[in-house]
């Protein structure tokens, strides 16, 4: 569609709208139908270390069960090893084949040199750019929140240093200062900040008496928390913001646009109203772009933000005191 272009992170999208990492990814069928259906760009399930060593621990208690059982035998066969994350990496160079739309690798690990070598190792598959997906839960007490930062930022220089294809840094929303950390992403040469990543968390069946855990897709009024932080930090920051979580509908999509968003990531309304509604979508951001009378988006992007709008203390505490004074 005309005037939806746009870039991120010095990529060429031809709309905003990128599907989130997510179980579509899982399927090259469905990655060439969000193609098909207009997808700006596509980012790829997530290599996760800690399931890779998960996967090796088991591969190895498989081949050491029986082993005392049968001596003779053991010398008889090659030694064999886990194959670590090579079938990830097959996954991710068979998507790049399949499709022409710019992919974006996502990697989430534990250990600083894994960060390195897993990022190298995806960035030669091909694809065009590498979203770091830090997840960390402070549990630690002796552990400070300059700690926590300082291990993020040491995560994305190293990364930055290794791999030429532009880095983006999935942020939690749990940081005392958003807006400083966004400030040193910046400094260590990441290109975009995805806001935020929705983290999944268990809860307890008590008739069992055990942990459980669900998926539970995002909802639209999970939005406006990253809503809020992409207009405080739109013009503040010469990164690119990618909204991601809560963006269900065409609407969504705009809202986020208008705050200042460079691209809006989506999964969950991929999911529940399948991978074609991502066409519906695009037509209602293109349909309220003409009734508007904008050609592009840069016309209108930020134009909500807490640098342009009526009233910049809306995205900060004025609107919580009238509120509350509402409801007396």
């Amino acid at each position: 569609m005309n005037g939806l272009a746009t870039t991120y992170m010095g990529l060429s999208l031809e709309n905003p709208l990128v599907v989130a990492a997510s179980s579509i990814s899982a399927h090259i069928d469905l990655i060439k139908l969000a193609e098909d259906v207009g997808a700006g760009a596509l980012v790829i399930r997530s290599l996760f270390e800690e399931q890779i060593q998960l996967d090796q621990q088991h591969f190895e208690d498989m081949l050491m069960y029986g082993s005392d059982s049968f001596a003779e035998a053991t010398t008889l066969f090659p030694k064999v090893k886990h194959g670590g994350p090579r079938e990830h990496l097959m996954w991710v160079e068979r998507s790049r084949k399949a499709v022409r739309m710019p992919l974006i690798a996502s990697l989430n690990a534990v250990s600083p040199g894994a960060w390195t070598h897993y990022a190298r190792q995806l960035a030669e598959t091909g694809v065009d750019g590498l979203e770091i997906n830090y997840y960390v839960v402070a549990a630690d007490p002796q552990r400070t929140g300059s700690d926590i930062e300082r291990a993020l930022y040491e995560v994305v220089e190293s990364v930055v240093s290794e791999v030429t294809i532009p880095v983006s840094v999935k942020l939690s929303p749990f940081y005392t200062s958003t807006a400083n950390v966004v400030h040193e992403l910046e400094k260590r040469g990441a290109k975009a900040v995805v806001l935020f990543n929705r983290f999944l968390q268990p809860d307890i069946a008590p008739d069992l008496e055990s942990l459980t855990h669900e998926m539970v897709f995002s909802t639209q009024s999970e939005m406006k928390l990253p809503l809020r932080w992409i207009a405080l930090l739109y013009g503040r920051t010469t990164m690119d913001l990618a909204l991601s979580t809560g963006a269900h509908t065409g609407k969504d999509v705009i809202k986020a646009l208008l705050a200042g968003a460079t691209v809006v990531q989506t999964a969950a309304a991929l999911l529940q109203n399948g991978v074609p509604y991502l066409s519906t979508m695009l037509f209602h951001l293109h349909t309220w772009m003409a009734e508007k009378g904008y050609d592009s988006l840069d016309d209108f992007r930020g134009k909500m933000s807490q640098k342009h709008c009526d009233d910049p203390f809306a995205f900060e505490r004025v609107q919580y005191v009238r509120l509350i004074l509402e409801q007396v």
